[in-house]
């Protein structure tokens, strides 16, 4: 007899001697009548057959309605994760970078205009612009602004605000100038609030603030000439450095002395012989690093 047919004639409780003799020889015998014995003593419960088919039958409406709603569910995550993306993508702030040795103009949501001088980035806001006209500034930029709202440049420096009209702003460590070329330029430096007028400049160097005209029309480094005004030597070699992608060892030279002058951004030689030439200083090139000495 099967293994299937015992098992089932002794669930019936009627297997003969033979045929209890030929169960007991199964390999699981042990296994099915300690199962048998664990459950002598359950009870299965009251078993309402109206009731169940009550609860199965409402089971099955819930499936149904979920199957027909799974699609549009579908189709509604969707268009949220679209819409998510969309509204996430609208919102960013657009960042304008410029490398060593690199100027370029930016036209912003409202015709104004900004000209970053090289190492420099200015972010803003398209989607917000009608309402907040704001340029986060790090670097040098010349803004040539359209009239209307107020329209604020934001550093790490000060803060500039103006409604319509061209300026340069400088921003490095330690370093903040602002020059006024059209216009009324608002200045907000640690507090102090002052205005410029055209052909004034602001500047604040190593926390000394000085005030100085301004003949020129747009600033010098449109025309790829960078120009100082009783500079430090160490923000016109810093300068330097991000129009001409080279290294500077300055160590053995006093780079607190002033630099009155300018050089130029198309050619490193005549660049260095403008700077060091008044200052009485040699410069030497050693295995790529420009090696500055007194002479």
């Amino acid at each position: 007899m099967e293994r299937e047919d015992l098992i089932q004639k002794w669930l019936d409780h009627n297997l003969n001697s033979e045929e209890q003799k030929a169960f007991e020889k199964l390999e699981d015998y042990d296994v099915l009548t300690k199962l048998s014995n664990a459950t002598k003593g359950y009870k299965a419960p009251a078993y309402d057959s109206d009731s169940e088919y009550s609860i199965i039958a409402e089971k099955i409406k819930s499936k149904t309605a979920k199957n027909w709603l799974k699609p549009l569910i579908r189709v509604a995550a969707v268009l949220l994760i679209g819409f998510s993306i969309f509204y996430y993508t609208s919102t960013l702030d657009t960042t304008i970078n410029t490398t060593i040795a690199e100027a370029t103009i930016t036209n912003l949501p409202d015709a104004s205009t900004v000209e970053l001088n090289s190492k420099s980035t200015i972010i803003y806001n398209k989607k917000s612009w009608s309402n907040n006209r704001t340029v986060r500034l790090e670097g040098e930029a010349f803004f040539d602004v359209e009239k209307g709202s107020k329209f604020d440049v934001i550093t790490s420096e000060g803060k500039i605000s103006v409604l319509g009209t061209r300026f340069n702003v400088k921003q490095r460590q330690n370093y903040f100038e602002v020059t006024c070329y059209e216009g009324l330029v608002a200045v907000t430096y640690n507090e102090q609030y002052m205005e410029l007028r055209p052909g004034n400049r602001f500047t604040v160097i190593d926390g000394i603030i000085t005030n100085e005209k301004e003949k020129r029309t747009k600033p010098s480094w449109m025309s790829n000439e960078t120009t100082f005004t009783s500079t430090p030597l160490k923000y016109v070699l810093a300068e330097l450095q991000r129009h001409y992608n080279v290294s500077i060892d300055a160590s053995q030279l006093d780079t607190q002395r002033l630099f009155t002058g300018s050089f130029t951004h198309k050619n490193l030689d005549l660049a260095l012989q403008s700077i060091t030439l008044p200052l009485d200083i040699t410069f030497s090139k050693n295995n790529g690093v420009i090696v500055l000495q007194s002479e």
